[in-house]
């Protein structure tokens, strides 16, 4: 017996696309009533200026398996991510532009690798793109670069079409601009089994991209932060500590050279400069200093770790006799 009230939900996330929505939808109602899976469409207006809210409204009359949220302001597409995440209630959640350049008919082939192959993340890869060159190769870099980093073999992180088990949304969390980075948050929160679909890039219909090439600037400050608060956000201690430990020791032990020099010249009447005039001198005291400050940051760091942890971050997937 299943525990959701949907097979599957599809979370929109939308910046003035009043142009495609109809369509969309239509298409997706199409596609869910051959497959006859239930059911559910989660918009998330991310601050549209133009007509989308209306769209969205109507669409919710002709259909209740459609529904809406709307953001006072453009808050950003992790943002509508989440709270599309925080809503579903389907066994398998897929997420979807609105742009028509993601196609519903991707649909049944995620569901399955999800269900029927136990994957807990599929990502799309829009293999052949009707993207010009500007796009495509800043693309491909930062796919190399995040695969890389990462350690996940993917060829288009940024692919708006996706799936997942609904309890990989459930317990991750999406902020900032991560939404590039959600296989890589689901991988660090333990879901490691994620594969990849080839899928059908459509060429925009309507309107224009809302993205620029600055988004491969950010994101890759994005995947720095990322991958730093992974991996040292339970314990900053090992990076200050570790860092400032090498530090200090460096500094720690040229110190203990200049002294032992400078013991040496007197004590066999060796005429040498001042400690003060040697540039190790400085550079083992800023090493000192900056060994301490680092030290210190990685201890505080842990302090406030340790009293804003206000609840157990450890998932737990399954139990029995409870």
């Amino acid at each position: 017996m299943s525990y959701f009230s949907k097979q599957i939900s599809i979370v929109i996330p939308l910046l003035n696309e009043d142009e495609s929505l109809q369509e969309l939808c239509t298409w997706i109602e199409k596609v869910m009533m051959e497959h006859h899976f239930t059911y559910e469409v989660i918009l998330i207006d991310d601050g549209s200026t133009d007509n989308s809210w209306q769209v969205i409204q109507k669409l919710n009359q002709q259909n209740n398996n459609i529904k809406g949220h709307r953001f006072v302001r453009n808050y950003g597409k992790s943002a509508a991510l989440q709270v599309g995440f925080q809503q579903c209630q389907g066994e398998v959640v897929i997420t979807m532009d609105a742009d028509l350049q993601d196609s519903p008919e991707e649909i049944p082939s995620l569901y399955n690798m999800i269900v029927n192959e136990g994957y807990d993340l599929v990502s799309g890869w829009k293999q052949k793109r009707y993207d010009p060159i500007s796009k495509t190769i800043p693309t491909k870099l930062f796919n190399g670069v995040t695969s890389y980093i990462s350690g996940i073999s993917l060829h288009d992180f940024n692919c708006g079409l996706k799936a997942y088990k609904n309890r990989v949304v459930k317990n991750i969390e999406v902020y900032g601009e991560m939404h590039r980075y959600i296989p890589v948050i689901a991988k660090w929160n333990g879901f490691n089994k994620i594969g990849e679909k080839v899928v059908k890039h459509q060429a925009r219909k309507y309107g224009t991209t809302k993205f620029g090439l600055e988004r491969f600037i950010f994101g890759f400050l994005d995947l720095l932060s990322i991958t730093f608060v992974s991996k040292f956000r339970k314990r900053p201690m090992h990076f200050f500590g570790t860092l400032g430990t090498i530090s200090f020791v460096f500094g720690f032990f040229v110190t203990l050279f200049l002294i032992g020099e400078k013991i040496y010249n007197i004590a066999n009447q060796i005429k040498g400069r001042d400690i003060v005039n040697n540039t190790w001198f400085y550079l083992a005291l800023v090493a000192l200093v900056i060994g301490t400050q680092l030290f210190l940051a990685g201890y505080i760091a842990e302090m406030v770790n340790i009293s804003s942890s206000k609840k157990n971050d450890y998932l737990v997937i399954d139990n029995v006799g409870i």
